[in-house]
Protein backbone atom coordinates (compact mmCIF):
# COMPACT_ATOMS: atom_id res chain seq x y z
CA UNK A 1 0.00 0.00 0.00
CA UNK A 2 1.46 3.34 -1.09
CA UNK A 3 1.92 6.11 1.44
CA UNK A 4 -0.79 8.83 1.36
CA UNK A 5 0.26 12.14 -0.12
CA UNK A 6 -0.71 15.40 1.56
CA UNK A 7 -1.75 17.56 -1.36
CA UNK A 8 -1.79 20.77 0.66
CA UNK A 9 -0.34 21.25 4.13
CA UNK A 10 -0.41 24.22 6.48
CA UNK A 11 0.84 24.49 10.02
CA UNK A 12 0.40 27.45 12.37
CA UNK A 13 2.48 27.58 15.53
CA UNK A 14 0.87 29.56 18.37
CA UNK A 15 3.53 30.33 20.98
CA UNK A 16 2.42 32.24 24.14
CA UNK A 17 5.21 34.09 25.95
CA UNK A 18 5.32 35.88 29.28
CA UNK A 19 6.56 39.45 29.06
CA UNK A 20 8.41 40.82 32.06
CA UNK A 21 6.88 43.92 33.72
CA UNK A 22 8.28 47.28 32.77
CA UNK A 23 10.29 49.37 35.21
CA UNK A 24 7.32 51.51 36.26
CA UNK A 25 5.23 48.38 36.94
CA UNK A 26 2.47 49.07 34.40
CA UNK A 27 1.19 45.93 32.69
CA UNK A 28 0.68 45.39 29.00
CA UNK A 29 2.51 48.39 27.52
CA UNK A 30 5.40 46.59 25.81
CA UNK A 31 3.84 47.20 22.42
CA UNK A 32 4.77 50.87 22.80
CA UNK A 33 8.43 49.89 23.08
CA UNK A 34 7.93 47.66 20.05
CA UNK A 35 6.61 50.63 18.10
CA UNK A 36 9.71 52.60 19.07
CA UNK A 37 11.90 49.72 17.90
CA UNK A 38 10.02 49.62 14.59
CA UNK A 39 10.74 53.30 14.00
CA UNK A 40 14.43 52.69 14.51
CA UNK A 41 16.51 51.10 11.78
CA UNK A 42 17.38 47.41 12.03
CA UNK A 43 14.05 46.05 13.27
CA UNK A 44 12.48 43.50 10.94
CA UNK A 45 9.07 43.83 12.56
CA UNK A 46 6.46 46.24 11.24
CA UNK A 47 3.10 47.24 12.63
CA UNK A 48 0.50 45.23 10.71
CA UNK A 49 -2.46 47.04 9.24
CA UNK A 50 -5.91 45.60 9.96
CA UNK A 51 -8.76 44.74 7.62
CA UNK A 52 -10.50 47.95 8.75
CA UNK A 53 -7.69 50.25 7.59
CA UNK A 54 -9.01 50.21 4.03
CA UNK A 55 -11.75 52.53 2.68
CA UNK A 56 -15.21 51.33 3.79
CA UNK A 57 -16.36 50.62 0.23
CA UNK A 58 -13.37 48.27 -0.26
CA UNK A 59 -14.10 46.11 2.78
CA UNK A 60 -14.09 42.47 1.63
CA UNK A 61 -16.80 39.88 2.15
CA UNK A 62 -14.33 37.38 3.61
CA UNK A 63 -13.51 39.78 6.45
CA UNK A 64 -17.22 40.43 6.90
CA UNK A 65 -17.93 36.71 7.35
CA UNK A 66 -15.10 36.49 9.84
CA UNK A 67 -16.40 39.49 11.76
CA UNK A 68 -20.00 38.30 12.09
CA UNK A 69 -18.86 34.85 13.30
CA UNK A 70 -18.14 36.23 16.77
CA UNK A 71 -20.37 37.72 19.43
CA UNK A 72 -20.26 41.52 19.94
CA UNK A 73 -18.00 41.50 23.02
CA UNK A 74 -15.54 39.22 21.18
CA UNK A 75 -15.69 41.53 18.17
CA UNK A 76 -14.66 44.45 20.40
CA UNK A 77 -11.72 42.39 21.68
CA UNK A 78 -10.55 41.31 18.22
CA UNK A 79 -11.34 44.39 16.14
CA UNK A 80 -12.08 47.31 18.46
CA UNK A 81 -15.01 49.66 18.00
CA UNK A 82 -15.97 52.16 15.34
CA UNK A 83 -14.47 55.63 15.74
CA UNK A 84 -17.87 57.28 15.40
CA UNK A 85 -19.04 55.45 18.55
CA UNK A 86 -15.90 56.04 20.54
CA UNK A 87 -15.39 59.04 22.76
CA UNK A 88 -11.64 58.91 22.20
CA UNK A 89 -10.58 57.27 18.97
CA UNK A 90 -6.96 56.98 20.08
CA UNK A 91 -7.78 54.75 23.05
CA UNK A 92 -11.27 53.28 22.63
CA UNK A 93 -11.59 52.93 18.88
CA UNK A 94 -8.70 50.50 18.60
CA UNK A 95 -8.49 46.80 19.33
CA UNK A 96 -6.74 45.80 22.58
CA UNK A 97 -4.47 43.71 20.34
CA UNK A 98 -1.40 45.23 18.71
CA UNK A 99 0.02 43.10 15.90
CA UNK A 100 3.48 43.25 14.32
CA UNK A 101 4.64 41.29 11.26
CA UNK A 102 7.97 40.45 9.70
CA UNK A 103 8.36 39.48 6.06
CA UNK A 104 12.10 38.93 5.67
CA UNK A 105 11.86 35.15 6.34
CA UNK A 106 10.32 33.54 3.27
CA UNK A 107 11.23 29.85 3.60
CA UNK A 108 11.77 27.33 6.38
CA UNK A 109 14.22 24.56 5.50
CA UNK A 110 14.10 21.51 7.73
CA UNK A 111 16.69 18.75 7.84
CA UNK A 112 15.35 15.50 9.29
CA UNK A 113 16.99 12.62 11.12
CA UNK A 114 17.35 10.61 7.92
CA UNK A 115 19.25 13.46 6.24
CA UNK A 116 16.40 14.51 3.95
CA UNK A 117 15.50 18.17 3.54
CA UNK A 118 12.17 19.87 2.91
CA UNK A 119 11.35 23.51 2.22
CA UNK A 120 8.17 25.15 3.50
CA UNK A 121 6.89 28.51 2.33
CA UNK A 122 6.18 31.06 5.05
CA UNK A 123 2.65 32.41 4.87
CA UNK A 124 3.01 34.92 7.70
CA UNK A 125 4.87 35.61 10.94
CA UNK A 126 2.89 37.77 13.37
CA UNK A 127 3.54 38.84 16.95
CA UNK A 128 0.50 39.79 19.06
CA UNK A 129 0.64 42.11 22.08
CA UNK A 130 -2.33 42.69 24.39
CA UNK A 131 -3.26 45.83 26.27
CA UNK A 132 -2.97 45.53 30.08
CA UNK A 133 -1.67 41.92 29.94
CA UNK A 134 2.02 40.98 29.92
CA UNK A 135 1.52 38.27 27.30
CA UNK A 136 2.71 38.06 23.70
CA UNK A 137 1.74 35.37 21.18
CA UNK A 138 3.82 34.42 18.16
CA UNK A 139 1.83 33.09 15.18
CA UNK A 140 4.03 31.34 12.61
CA UNK A 141 2.34 29.83 9.53
CA UNK A 142 4.07 27.62 6.95
CA UNK A 143 2.71 25.68 3.97
CA UNK A 144 3.73 23.15 1.34
CA UNK A 145 2.20 20.98 -1.36
CA UNK A 146 2.48 17.29 -2.23
CA UNK A 147 4.32 16.10 0.86
CA UNK A 148 4.38 12.45 2.06
CA UNK A 149 2.26 11.88 5.14
CA UNK A 150 5.23 10.64 7.20
CA UNK A 151 7.15 13.82 6.37
CA UNK A 152 4.19 15.96 7.42
CA UNK A 153 3.81 14.02 10.67
CA UNK A 154 7.51 14.46 11.37
CA UNK A 155 7.27 18.20 10.66
CA UNK A 156 4.30 18.64 12.98
CA UNK A 157 6.07 16.67 15.70
CA UNK A 158 9.48 18.38 15.53
CA UNK A 159 9.23 21.94 14.24
CA UNK A 160 7.68 23.76 17.20
CA UNK A 161 10.43 23.04 19.73
CA UNK A 162 11.68 26.07 21.62
CA UNK A 163 14.62 24.06 22.95
CA UNK A 164 15.62 20.37 23.14
CA UNK A 165 14.40 18.31 26.08
CA UNK A 166 17.29 15.82 25.94
CA UNK A 167 20.04 14.38 23.76
CA UNK A 168 20.83 10.82 22.71
CA UNK A 169 24.12 8.92 23.08
CA UNK A 170 25.55 10.72 20.04
CA UNK A 171 24.55 14.11 21.54
CA UNK A 172 21.84 14.65 18.93
CA UNK A 173 18.79 16.49 20.20
CA UNK A 174 15.97 13.98 20.39
CA UNK A 175 12.53 14.92 19.04
CA UNK A 176 14.01 18.02 17.36
CA UNK A 177 14.91 18.49 13.70
CA UNK A 178 18.54 17.97 12.84
CA UNK A 179 18.60 21.53 11.58
CA UNK A 180 16.13 24.37 10.97
CA UNK A 181 17.10 27.28 8.70
CA UNK A 182 15.39 30.60 8.05
CA UNK A 183 15.86 31.61 4.39
CA UNK A 184 15.37 35.06 2.94
CA UNK A 185 13.80 36.09 -0.36
CA UNK A 186 17.08 35.46 -2.18
CA UNK A 187 17.52 32.01 -0.64
CA UNK A 188 20.29 33.10 1.72
CA UNK A 189 20.37 31.58 5.19
CA UNK A 190 19.43 34.22 7.76
CA UNK A 191 19.78 31.99 10.82
CA UNK A 192 19.88 28.31 11.69
CA UNK A 193 19.14 26.24 14.78
CA UNK A 194 21.70 25.12 17.34
CA UNK A 195 19.89 22.16 18.94
CA UNK A 196 23.15 20.16 18.91
CA UNK A 197 25.00 22.68 21.12
CA UNK A 198 24.42 20.60 24.22
CA UNK A 199 27.02 22.38 26.37
CA UNK A 200 25.49 25.79 25.73
CA UNK A 201 22.01 24.64 26.81
CA UNK A 202 23.37 22.92 29.93
CA UNK A 203 25.57 25.88 30.91
CA UNK A 204 22.67 28.30 30.51
CA UNK A 205 20.47 26.32 32.88
CA UNK A 206 23.37 26.02 35.32
CA UNK A 207 23.90 29.80 35.31
CA UNK A 208 20.38 31.20 35.07
CA UNK A 209 18.19 28.29 36.24
CA UNK A 210 16.19 28.82 33.08
CA UNK A 211 16.19 27.13 29.70
CA UNK A 212 17.93 28.68 26.73
CA UNK A 213 15.97 29.38 23.57
CA UNK A 214 17.25 27.81 20.35
CA UNK A 215 19.18 30.25 18.18
CA UNK A 216 16.65 30.46 15.33
CA UNK A 217 13.75 31.27 17.67
CA UNK A 218 15.86 33.82 19.53
CA UNK A 219 16.71 35.45 16.19
CA UNK A 220 13.07 35.44 15.14
CA UNK A 221 11.80 37.22 18.29
CA UNK A 222 14.44 39.96 18.35
CA UNK A 223 14.23 42.76 19.64
CA UNK A 224 12.54 40.69 22.35
CA UNK A 225 15.27 39.08 24.44
CA UNK A 226 15.14 36.24 26.98
CA UNK A 227 14.75 37.54 30.51
CA UNK A 228 17.30 35.10 31.95
CA UNK A 229 20.23 36.06 29.76
CA UNK A 230 23.00 38.62 29.43
CA UNK A 231 21.40 40.17 26.34
CA UNK A 232 20.34 43.80 26.57
CA UNK A 233 16.80 44.70 25.59
CA UNK A 234 13.85 46.67 26.92
CA UNK A 235 11.28 43.95 26.07
CA UNK A 236 12.15 40.78 27.93
CA UNK A 237 10.29 37.47 27.84
CA UNK A 238 10.44 34.01 29.29
CA UNK A 239 8.84 30.64 28.64
CA UNK A 240 5.32 30.32 30.00
CA UNK A 241 4.29 26.79 29.10
CA UNK A 242 5.81 23.55 27.82
CA UNK A 243 8.67 23.77 25.31
CA UNK A 244 6.44 22.31 22.57
CA UNK A 245 4.49 25.12 20.96
CA UNK A 246 0.73 24.67 20.45
CA UNK A 247 -0.14 24.30 16.80
CA UNK A 248 -2.85 24.14 14.17
CA UNK A 249 -2.56 21.95 11.07
CA UNK A 250 -4.50 21.66 7.80
CA UNK A 251 -4.06 18.55 5.61
CA UNK A 252 -5.87 17.80 2.36
CA UNK A 253 -5.80 14.31 0.76
CA UNK A 254 -7.14 12.92 -2.47
CA UNK A 255 -8.87 10.24 -0.41
CA UNK A 256 -9.02 10.97 3.34
CA UNK A 257 -11.11 7.80 3.82
CA UNK A 258 -7.96 5.79 3.08
CA UNK A 259 -6.35 6.99 6.32
CA UNK A 260 -6.18 4.44 9.13
CA UNK A 261 -7.13 4.93 12.76
CA UNK A 262 -3.45 5.07 13.60
CA UNK A 263 -2.91 7.89 11.07
CA UNK A 264 -5.69 9.98 12.58
CA UNK A 265 -4.41 9.34 16.09
CA UNK A 266 -0.85 10.35 15.21
CA UNK A 267 -2.09 13.50 13.47
CA UNK A 268 -4.54 14.48 16.20
CA UNK A 269 -2.11 13.80 19.06
CA UNK A 270 0.91 15.12 17.07
CA UNK A 271 3.15 12.10 17.56
CA UNK A 272 6.10 10.95 15.45
CA UNK A 273 5.45 8.66 12.45
CA UNK A 274 5.07 4.93 13.16
CA UNK A 275 6.85 2.06 11.47
CA UNK A 276 3.62 0.91 9.82
CA UNK A 277 4.14 -2.78 10.65
CA UNK A 278 1.83 -3.03 13.64
CA UNK A 279 -0.58 -0.90 15.61
CA UNK A 280 1.31 0.43 18.65
CA UNK A 281 -1.90 1.38 20.47
CA UNK A 282 -4.79 -0.68 21.78
CA UNK A 283 -8.34 -0.24 20.40
CA UNK A 284 -9.31 1.38 23.69
CA UNK A 285 -6.85 4.22 23.01
CA UNK A 286 -8.47 4.92 19.66
CA UNK A 287 -11.95 4.83 21.20
CA UNK A 288 -10.96 7.33 23.87
CA UNK A 289 -9.30 9.53 21.26
CA UNK A 290 -12.41 9.56 19.05
CA UNK A 291 -14.66 10.25 22.02
CA UNK A 292 -12.65 13.13 23.50
CA UNK A 293 -10.67 14.68 20.66
CA UNK A 294 -12.60 14.19 17.41
CA UNK A 295 -15.32 16.49 16.10
CA UNK A 296 -17.05 14.34 13.49
CA UNK A 297 -19.92 16.59 12.46
CA UNK A 298 -18.71 16.38 8.84
CA UNK A 299 -17.03 12.96 8.97
CA UNK A 300 -19.04 9.88 7.94
CA UNK A 301 -16.61 7.39 6.36
CA UNK A 302 -19.39 4.88 5.69
CA UNK A 303 -20.92 7.17 3.08
CA UNK A 304 -17.66 7.72 1.15
CA UNK A 305 -19.02 11.09 -0.01
CA UNK A 306 -17.03 14.36 -0.34
CA UNK A 307 -19.59 16.15 1.82
CA UNK A 308 -18.76 13.82 4.72
CA UNK A 309 -14.95 13.76 4.30
CA UNK A 310 -13.91 16.51 6.75
CA UNK A 311 -12.63 15.61 10.19
CA UNK A 312 -11.55 17.97 12.97
CA UNK A 313 -9.38 16.91 15.91
CA UNK A 314 -8.53 18.90 19.00
CA UNK A 315 -6.60 17.93 22.11
CA UNK A 316 -5.73 21.37 23.51
CA UNK A 317 -2.14 21.24 22.30
CA UNK A 318 -3.17 20.87 18.65
CA UNK A 319 -6.10 21.58 16.37
CA UNK A 320 -5.91 19.46 13.20
CA UNK A 321 -8.20 19.67 10.17
CA UNK A 322 -8.25 16.80 7.63
CA UNK A 323 -10.31 16.67 4.45
CA UNK A 324 -10.56 16.02 0.73
CA UNK A 325 -8.44 17.95 -1.73
CA UNK A 326 -10.44 19.55 -4.51
CA UNK A 327 -13.66 19.57 -2.52
CA UNK A 328 -14.80 23.21 -2.48
CA UNK A 329 -16.33 22.80 0.97
CA UNK A 330 -12.88 21.94 2.31
CA UNK A 331 -10.29 23.50 -0.01
CA UNK A 332 -11.76 26.85 -1.00
CA UNK A 333 -9.52 29.55 0.54
CA UNK A 334 -12.40 32.03 0.81
CA UNK A 335 -15.59 30.19 1.66
CA UNK A 336 -14.31 26.71 2.48
CA UNK A 337 -12.76 25.11 5.53
CA UNK A 338 -9.32 26.38 4.50
CA UNK A 339 -10.44 30.00 4.82
CA UNK A 340 -12.10 29.31 8.17
CA UNK A 341 -9.01 27.46 9.36
CA UNK A 342 -6.74 30.44 8.68
CA UNK A 343 -9.11 33.03 10.14
CA UNK A 344 -12.07 32.05 12.35
CA UNK A 345 -10.49 28.86 13.69
CA UNK A 346 -7.15 30.57 14.18
CA UNK A 347 -8.72 33.41 16.14
CA UNK A 348 -10.74 31.19 18.46
CA UNK A 349 -7.68 28.97 19.04
CA UNK A 350 -5.54 32.00 19.81
CA UNK A 351 -8.19 33.36 22.20
CA UNK A 352 -8.29 30.05 24.10
CA UNK A 353 -4.50 29.94 24.45
CA UNK A 354 -4.43 33.62 25.39
CA UNK A 355 -6.87 32.90 28.21
CA UNK A 356 -4.67 30.11 29.53
CA UNK A 357 -1.46 32.13 29.16
CA UNK A 358 -2.95 35.14 30.98
CA UNK A 359 -4.17 33.01 33.87
CA UNK A 360 -0.79 31.26 34.14
CA UNK A 361 0.87 34.68 34.15
CA UNK A 362 -1.32 35.93 37.00
CA UNK A 363 -0.80 32.74 38.98
CA UNK A 364 2.95 33.02 38.49
CA UNK A 365 2.99 36.61 39.72
CA UNK A 366 1.01 35.62 42.81
CA UNK A 367 3.44 32.78 43.54
CA UNK A 368 6.47 35.05 43.11
CA UNK A 369 4.97 37.72 45.38
CA UNK A 370 4.20 35.14 48.06
CA UNK A 371 7.67 33.60 47.87
CA UNK A 372 9.29 36.99 48.44
CA UNK A 373 7.11 37.90 51.44
CA UNK A 374 8.89 38.31 54.77
CA UNK A 375 6.42 39.45 57.42
CA UNK A 376 9.27 40.64 59.68
CA UNK A 377 10.52 43.04 57.02
CA UNK A 378 8.41 46.16 56.51
CA UNK A 379 9.84 46.77 53.02
CA UNK A 380 8.96 43.22 51.99
CA UNK A 381 5.43 43.64 53.35
CA UNK A 382 4.92 46.89 51.45
CA UNK A 383 6.23 45.30 48.24
CA UNK A 384 3.92 42.34 48.74
CA UNK A 385 0.89 44.56 49.21
CA UNK A 386 1.72 46.60 46.12
CA UNK A 387 2.27 43.48 44.02
CA UNK A 388 -0.96 41.82 45.17
CA UNK A 389 -2.97 44.95 44.49
CA UNK A 390 -1.46 45.16 41.00
CA UNK A 391 -2.34 41.50 40.41
CA UNK A 392 -5.88 42.15 41.63
CA UNK A 393 -6.19 45.12 39.30
CA UNK A 394 -4.80 43.06 36.40
CA UNK A 395 -7.18 40.19 37.11
CA UNK A 396 -10.18 42.52 37.23
CA UNK A 397 -9.22 44.07 33.91
CA UNK A 398 -8.66 40.64 32.36
CA UNK A 399 -11.99 39.44 33.73
CA UNK A 400 -13.95 42.37 32.31
CA UNK A 401 -12.12 42.87 29.02
CA UNK A 402 -10.90 39.45 27.89
CA UNK A 403 -12.61 36.60 29.75
CA UNK A 404 -15.65 35.04 28.12
CA UNK A 405 -17.02 31.52 28.00
CA UNK A 406 -18.68 31.80 24.59
CA UNK A 407 -17.32 33.35 21.42
CA UNK A 408 -20.06 32.64 18.90
CA UNK A 409 -23.64 31.49 18.47
CA UNK A 410 -22.64 29.48 15.41
CA UNK A 411 -22.71 25.83 16.37
CA UNK A 412 -19.40 24.81 14.80
CA UNK A 413 -17.38 27.72 16.18
CA UNK A 414 -18.93 27.49 19.63
CA UNK A 415 -18.45 23.73 19.98
CA UNK A 416 -14.82 23.91 18.83
CA UNK A 417 -14.15 26.66 21.35
CA UNK A 418 -15.74 24.58 24.12
CA UNK A 419 -13.50 21.64 23.15
CA UNK A 420 -10.45 23.88 23.39
CA UNK A 421 -11.51 25.21 26.77
CA UNK A 422 -12.16 21.73 28.09
CA UNK A 423 -8.80 20.35 26.99
CA UNK A 424 -6.90 23.44 28.16
CA UNK A 425 -8.86 23.33 31.45
CA UNK A 426 -9.07 27.11 31.54
CA UNK A 427 -12.24 27.08 33.64
CA UNK A 428 -10.52 25.34 36.57
CA UNK A 429 -7.46 27.55 36.14
CA UNK A 430 -9.67 30.64 36.18
CA UNK A 431 -11.36 29.47 39.38
CA UNK A 432 -8.00 28.80 41.06
CA UNK A 433 -6.61 32.21 40.15
CA UNK A 434 -9.80 34.00 41.19
CA UNK A 435 -9.83 32.25 44.58
CA UNK A 436 -6.12 32.96 45.09
CA UNK A 437 -6.54 36.64 44.24
CA UNK A 438 -9.60 36.96 46.45
CA UNK A 439 -7.87 35.12 49.31
CA UNK A 440 -4.79 37.33 49.18
CA UNK A 441 -6.92 40.45 48.86
CA UNK A 442 -8.92 39.32 51.90
CA UNK A 443 -5.66 38.84 53.77
CA UNK A 444 -4.63 42.41 52.94
CA UNK A 445 -8.00 43.76 54.05
CA UNK A 446 -7.80 41.81 57.32
CA UNK A 447 -4.28 43.07 57.90
CA UNK A 448 -5.39 46.65 57.30
CA UNK A 449 -8.30 46.19 59.72
CA UNK A 450 -5.95 44.73 62.32
CA UNK A 451 -3.62 47.69 61.98
CA UNK A 452 -6.53 50.11 62.21
CA UNK A 453 -7.87 48.35 65.29
CA UNK A 454 -4.44 48.47 66.90
CA UNK A 455 -4.20 52.20 66.17
CA UNK A 456 -7.65 52.78 67.63
CA UNK A 457 -6.61 50.92 70.81
CA UNK A 458 -3.52 53.07 71.18
CA UNK A 459 -5.43 56.29 70.63
CA UNK A 460 -8.11 55.17 73.09
CA UNK A 461 -5.55 54.48 75.82
CA UNK A 462 -3.82 57.81 75.27
CA UNK A 463 -7.19 59.61 75.33
CA UNK A 464 -8.29 57.92 78.57
CA UNK A 465 -5.05 58.63 80.40
CA UNK A 466 -4.79 62.12 78.93
CA UNK A 467 -8.34 62.82 80.07
CA UNK A 468 -7.19 62.60 83.71
CA UNK A 469 -4.68 65.40 83.29
CA UNK A 470 -7.10 67.40 81.18
CA UNK A 471 -9.81 67.10 83.84
CA UNK A 472 -7.44 68.09 86.66
CA UNK A 473 -6.04 71.13 84.86
CA UNK A 474 -9.51 72.12 83.73
CA UNK A 475 -10.83 71.90 87.32
CA UNK A 476 -7.97 73.87 88.80
CA UNK A 477 -8.08 76.41 86.03
CA UNK A 478 -5.29 78.98 85.72
CA UNK A 479 -5.64 80.36 89.23
CA UNK A 480 -3.30 77.80 90.85
CA UNK A 481 -0.19 79.42 89.44
CA UNK A 482 -0.20 83.00 88.32
CA UNK A 483 2.40 83.54 85.64
CA UNK A 484 0.54 86.24 83.75
CA UNK A 485 2.85 88.96 84.97
CA UNK A 486 6.11 87.12 84.20
CA UNK A 487 8.39 88.18 81.37
CA UNK A 488 8.02 86.35 78.04
CA UNK A 489 11.31 84.47 78.50
CA UNK A 490 10.12 83.02 81.80
CA UNK A 491 6.80 82.02 80.26
CA UNK A 492 8.65 80.24 77.44
CA UNK A 493 10.85 78.39 79.92
CA UNK A 494 7.87 77.30 82.01
CA UNK A 495 6.12 76.13 78.82
CA UNK A 496 9.12 74.04 77.78
CA UNK A 497 9.43 72.55 81.30
CA UNK A 498 5.79 71.50 81.16
CA UNK A 499 6.02 70.28 77.54
CA UNK A 500 8.90 67.87 78.10
CA UNK A 501 7.33 65.64 80.79
CA UNK A 502 3.95 65.70 79.01
CA UNK A 503 5.62 64.61 75.76
CA UNK A 504 7.58 61.84 77.50
CA UNK A 505 4.47 60.66 79.33
CA UNK A 506 2.46 60.59 76.06
CA UNK A 507 5.15 58.62 74.21
CA UNK A 508 5.47 56.19 77.12
CA UNK A 509 1.70 55.74 77.06
CA UNK A 510 1.84 54.96 73.33
CA UNK A 511 4.65 52.44 73.85
CA UNK A 512 2.81 50.72 76.68
CA UNK A 513 -0.63 51.14 75.07
CA UNK A 514 -1.15 47.42 74.53
CA UNK A 515 -0.37 46.58 78.18
CA UNK A 516 -2.37 49.56 79.40
CA UNK A 517 -5.29 48.40 77.26
CA UNK A 518 -5.16 45.00 78.95
CA UNK A 519 -5.04 46.73 82.34
CA UNK A 520 -8.09 48.88 81.50
CA UNK A 521 -9.94 45.79 80.29
CA UNK A 522 -9.08 44.11 83.61
CA UNK A 523 -10.32 47.08 85.62
CA UNK A 524 -13.60 46.96 83.72
CA UNK A 525 -13.93 43.20 84.29
CA UNK A 526 -16.00 42.79 87.49
CA UNK A 527 -15.10 39.11 87.71
CA UNK A 528 -11.46 39.90 88.51
CA UNK A 529 -10.39 40.72 92.05
CA UNK A 530 -8.21 43.71 92.81
CA UNK A 531 -5.01 41.67 93.32
CA UNK A 532 -5.38 40.32 89.79
CA UNK A 533 -6.05 43.81 88.51
CA UNK A 534 -2.93 45.15 90.24
CA UNK A 535 -0.98 42.29 88.72
CA UNK A 536 -2.05 43.51 85.26
CA UNK A 537 -0.84 46.99 86.27
CA UNK A 538 2.52 45.52 87.18
CA UNK A 539 2.86 43.95 83.78
CA UNK A 540 2.71 47.39 82.25
CA UNK A 541 6.15 48.17 83.63
CA UNK A 542 7.70 44.83 82.69
CA UNK A 543 10.11 44.82 79.78
CA UNK A 544 8.71 43.18 76.66
CA UNK A 545 10.72 40.24 75.39
CA UNK A 546 11.09 39.51 71.69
Amino acid sequence: MSEPLVRHFRQILIWPLQLMPLAHGQMGRQWELMQQAVKKSGSMWEARSTEFDCPPDEFQERHYREFVTFLPYVQRFLYGEGITEAADAASWGRSPMHVFRRTDIRTVRMTYKDGAQADFRVAHIDLYFFFDIDVAILAFEIMADDQPLRRVQDTMFRLGRAFPAQWDEEEHATNCPTRVEWLGADGAVLCESDYEDRKAFLAHVGEFRSTRMAAHWDYLLHPLVPHHSDEEGAIRYRQLEYHRMPLMAYLSFDDPFALREEDFYRLGMVTKPGDGDALPYSPRVFEEFERNCCYDRFWVPERQHPATSTRMMCNGHAFVLVGMHGNAFFSDPRTGALGQFRHQHFLLTMVAHFHKASLLLLRDRLAVAMSQLNIRNDISVRFFKREIRQCLEGFLRFNQRYWFREVSNQVLTDQLFQMLRRHLDTESLYTDVRESVQGMNQYLENDDLRRQADTVVRLTVVTILGMIGTTVTGFLGMNLFDYAGQPPVVKLGIFLLALLPVFVLTMLTVVKSRQLSEFLDGVADQRLRWPAKLLLLGRVFQRTRR
